[in-house]
């Protein structure tokens, strides 16, 4: 049955800053998948085999930041779209504050940065697909031309939602199973980032990965299952972990988090993947949280740079 699910509020713990937090969306620029104008957020996740969008706006606090968003599902939508996605944007912020404390007790270096933005949190995928799709995207490029390269993924081989007066896309898993390399190849992607995401789409679309038990896997397991995919190694399996399933993984080997811990720890020096991993041990269950203060403050360093004549 389809029912007009209304709107609703879900609220957060403190001290999480809303619109901080979601900033990270865009960063890269619009890619047309994950939205974030600097009021409202608009995504999409899968409900009972579909797309469903949602737009998420921060609710007015008097005392800011605000911790709660309005949430708004696309009409119509199916009777679970409610629940699922209640949960699904309850759970959307990384958010352990005794681990991040404990790790502020023992670590300068996290408890600066995470006085300077006490709440910057990192915010988790909804959709898994796109997940991948944006990981294999970001390869070998930076994060403004792969928002390009997907926005023109979405518009070419997506689905256009509306929620209010905002829109959102949602990857076609079929429709891109069905692509040939030249139409990729058109959108100006690499031959091998167009034959992965092919290849990808199929494994979805014929059951060889199936995303909804990787949640129940072990970090170890999740790894092995991804990287039997072409074009996904260690580093995209890495990002799944940490910013779809949420669990405390660091990305080690990221150039962008070994220059931010060569930054923060070693005098600039860029580290190795092992030493990233040995620097960053104490990190625990806290490791999302730091790892995204660490990297946050690295870009907003990079874009002072920039700025400057």
């Amino acid at each position: 049955m389809i029912l007009d699910p209304p709107g609703f509020t879900i609220s957060f713990r403190p001290p999480l800053d809303l619109a901080t937090s979601l900033a990270g969306l865009s960063r890269g620029g619009d890619d047309l998948l994950d939205r974030w104008d600097g009021t409202t957020m608009v995504r999409t996740m899968r409900i009972e085999g579909r797309p469903v969008a949602f737009s998420a706006t921060p609710a007015p606090s008097p005392t800011p930041p605000a911790s709660a968003l309005l949430v708004v599902i696309e009409s119509p939508a199916p009777r679970t779209a409610r629940d699922s996605i209640a949960g699904a944007v309850g759970s959307m912020f990384v958010q352990d504050e005794d681990a991040l404390s404990g790790l502020i007790s023992i670590d300068p270096v996290i408890a600066g940065i995470a006085a300077a933005a006490p709440g910057l949190r990192p915010v988790l995928w909804t959709d898994p697909f796109s997940a991948l799709v944006r990981s294999i995207s970001a390869q070998q490029v930076n994060l403004a031309w792969a928002a390009v390269t997907r926005a023109r993924l979405a518009s070419n081989f997506g689905r256009r939602h509306r929620v209010g007066s905002s829109s959102v896309y949602s990857l076609d898993p079929g429709r891109l199973s069905a692509a040939q390399l030249e139409e990729l190849r058109a959108l100006q992607l690499s031959g091998a980032k167009a034959a992965s995401l092919i290849g990808l789409a199929k494994a979805v679309v014929e059951g060889e990965l199936d995303m909804a038990p990787l949640q129940n896997l072990s970090d170890d397991e999740v790894v092995e299952r991804l990287t039997r995919l072409r074009g996904v190694g260690r580093w995209s399996a890495d990002w799944f972990l940490a910013r779809t399933l949420g669990r405390p993984r660091v990305v080690a080997g990221d150039l962008g988090v070994r220059k931010a811990v060569g930054a923060a720890y070693l005098d600039g020096r860029l580290p190795s993947e092992l030493e990233v991993r040995q620097v960053t041990a104490h990190w625990g269950p806290a490791a999302g949280m730091a790892q995204q203060l660490l990297l946050s403050t690295a870009a907003a360093s990079t874009r002072g740079r920039l700025r400057e004549p």
